[in-house]
């Protein structure tokens, strides 16, 4: 391996904008080539962030000898096929949420990277975000007591063009995919995997949800309440109920700057952390250590987690057609 971790970046839309300027901002990697099939889009970027190579197709990228790791940020749909591209030209992966569209997907993808001794995470940036790192210092630290139930929301008016990505089942769309994975994510990572699931849904005239509410109960008495919307721009704020006090993750909650801890209903303390560049630049420096220490998944973000996070949103889903 060369002396710096060599990125790859498949499809160039905002995100991927953000992610190649945060890459930047890290020390040892470069990134090395774009691809995209918008011939005009492959050119500015790669002017944009200065780099010497850009491809007009995600296989020659994939085939690009001098790149250790690609990080997909294409549409929901091609998040399988583009993962086992790059598996198959020898690529380790850092794959935009949510990891796969199902169950099978994601189970095929992990099973391709062990098999292949490749590192494999899903972009769960969230889990990187000095915040999000502070709240679960602060779990740990019993500051609140033992949780008694989270809640949180994620919602944004959304264009409901039925060809748009949003709307568009074949393109993965639907309010639990793409955004209802981040408070389910959150219960996730603090609680655990549910013991009962229980899920309403507004279905779109695509077949998509536009709206999702979500209940999770454990045996240890816990609960989680969740939602997700396409229909109105919500707080997208999450509150961790304990026994002894209130931490409140403040908008927008998966990548946020501010916590309150609340005591007897009264605001306490007021903790501000700020971020680099746009907040990818953690989960950069995750993957580039993994990569480095010859890991195939994060201790944070595992595969096991993946895998269970897809489990949760299938069992969703099913709720919704019984």
């Amino acid at each position: 391996m060369s002396e710096k971790v060599r990125w790859g970046i498949i499809g160039l839309g905002k995100i991927a904008n953000k992610f190649a300027s945060d890459l930047l901002l890290v020390e040892n990697c470069e990134l090395k080539a774009v691809a995209s099939k918008d011939k005009k889009k492959a050119v500015a970027f790669a002017k944009e962030y200065d780099v010497n190579r850009y491809y007009y197709s995600y296989e020659e990228l994939a085939a690009d000898p001098e790149i250790d790791v690609v990080y997909i940020a294409t549409i929901n749909n091609l998040h399988f096929s583009n993962t086992m591209l790059c598996f198959e030209n020898g690529k380790h992966v850092l794959c935009e949420k949510p990891l796969g569209l199902n169950s099978q997907e994601v189970t095929t993808m992990i099973a391709e990277a062990k098999s292949r001794n490749l590192f494999l995470m899903e972009a769960l940036w969230t889990r990187f975000i000095p915040a999000t790192r502070k709240v679960l210092e602060l779990i740990n630290k019993n500051t609140i007591g033992k949780i008694s139930f989270i809640r949180a929301d994620f919602g944004f008016k959304g264009n409901d063009d039925p060809k748009a990505r949003l709307f568009n089942p074949e393109l993965g769309g639907g309010s639990l995919l793409d955004i209802g994975i981040y408070p389910i994510y959150l219960s996730l990572l603090l609680l655990g995997m549910p013991n009962s699931i229980k899920s309403i849904a507004r279905i779109s005239k695509t077949n998509v949800d536009s709206y999702c509410g979500i209940n999770f109960e454990y045996n240890t008495d816990q609960k989680a309440f969740l939602e997700s919307t396409f229909e109105a721009d919500t707080q997208t704020e999450a509150f961790i109920f304990g026994e002894t006090g209130v931490i409140k993750m403040h908008r927008p909650f998966h990548h946020t700057k501010r916590i309150s801890i609340y005591k007897n209903g009264i605001p306490d303390q007021y903790i501000d952390i700020d971020y680099k560049g746009h907040g990818y630049y953690y989960e950069i420096k995750e993957v580039n250590s993994c990569i480095r220490n010859s890991s195939i998944e994060s201790p944070k973000v595992s595969l096991s987690l993946s895998s269970d996070l897809m489990t949760i949103m299938d069992k969703i889903r099913n709720t919704w057609h019984t």
